[in-house]
């Protein structure tokens, strides 16, 4: 059986320490609740306070949860309560349309799917849950970055490689395209990503109006498409789909 590592034990304790009882801290009062010298207390604090972990009070010298804590939890719960005000409407989207269903959040430059509704016929399907795709080529992406600054941020500065000779790389027309996103409120990739699959996703704000997430379908290009074109009901019924969700976690009427 593979060892616990000591230091994330304790740093562990700490913070369950500081997560309950008083809402402050001595160095002296973890040391002595947790049996450690001061030192190592110290030192595990110091490491959990560049981390934003824990904060120090300046003119008490205590110690509380930091700021991270609170937007590592937030981000939890939003993924959570995203994924639960979206099980009908995907469902509903996915059995309208015809087509796969993607729900993804901005994580770790890309966009991490999580919760995929399969396509409503008898083929044989990979549940995608978990599955990250990448910011600059995908409607899913493409979405994220034209609505979120942060995502907008990761997709400039990452290395936007060429999936088909449709993808578009070249920094300045990669901004109209995220213009063009925002001016109609979906984005499209006709064969950006895979050879023969177009998209179309929609965003999907929560009650502060910021973006947290999209919502979007994926298929084979002759499904999606019509006469080059993304068919119309297709793309609104994301957009349906987006505004609901959006709505059922209190963002009211776009």
């Amino acid at each position: 059986m593979a060892r616990n590592i000591q230091s994330l034990e304790r740093a562990a304790a700490m913070l369950r320490l500081l997560a309950g009882g008083e809402r402050r801290l001595g160095l002296s009062d973890i040391a002595s609740a947790l049996g450690l010298a001061k030192g190592t207390a110290h030192g595990i604090l110091r490491t959990l306070q560049q981390e934003g972990f824990v904060e120090q009070d300046d003119a008490s010298g205590r110690y509380q949860l930091g700021a991270e804590l609170l937007r590592l939890g937030t981000t939890y719960l939003d993924v959570h309560e995203l994924r639960a005000r979206a099980l009908v409407w995907t469902d509903d989207l996915a059995r309208s349309s015809g087509e796969s269903v993607y729900l993804g959040v901005l994580h770790q430059q890309g966009v991490l799917i999580v919760h995929h509704v399969f396509r409503p016929d008898d083929s044989r399907q990979v549940l995608e849950i978990g599955a990250m795709q990448p910011l600059h080529s995908t409607a899913l992406g493409k979405v994220l970055s034209a609505y979120d600054p942060v995502a907008h941020s990761e997709a400039i500065e990452a290395d936007r490689k060429p999936f088909t000779d449709r993808t578009v790389c070249e920094l300045e027309s990669f901004e109209n395209v995220l213009d063009i996103t925002r001016a109609r409120g979906y984005a499209a990739d006709v064969e950006e990503t895979w050879e023969g699959v177009a998209g179309v996703a929609a965003p999907i704000h929560d009650r502060r109006r910021m973006p947290v997430g999209a919502v979007g379908i994926t298929g084979a290009v002759e499904r999606l498409c019509r006469d080059g074109e993304l068919r119309p009901e297709l793309i609104a019924a994301v957009r349906d789909c987006a505004r609901a969700v959006s709505r059922d976690l209190g963002a009211g009427r776009f």
